[in-house]
């Protein structure tokens, strides 16, 4: 099987299959919980992975914000050493304290 490198969307490039199931897909507003896609790919992976809910989000970076504000407060520190992905990778992605929510 061939590999596919998800690191990062600008690294990724869809198949004709991938681009095939993209176009083809039902649409509807996530936000609102009315895209039957992201319902079925976030009940699918719950189950799967024997969680009671899954939340589907577009990029790791957001991912990893969602990991971090998990563990710390708006405005707390976390400490990384210079090759965490976090800190060198991700631009800033971990910033989130007050300021920025406003």
């Amino acid at each position: 099987m061939p590999i596919i490198d998800l690191r990062s969307d600008t690294v990724t490039q869809p198949t004709p299959g991938m681009r095939e199931a993209m176009q083809a897909a039902e649409l509807g507003d996530d936000v609102y919980g009315e895209d039957p896609t992201v319902n079925r790919l976030e009940q699918y992976l719950a189950a799967e992975l024997g969680f009671e809910a899954a939340l589907f989000v577009p990029t790791g970076t957001m991912s990893n914000l969602l990991g971090l504000m998990a563990h710390c407060a708006r405005g707390d520190e976390y400490i990384v050493g210079q090759q965490a992905h976090t800190y060198k990778y991700e631009g800033g992605g971990a910033r989130f304290d007050s300021a920025a929510a406003d």
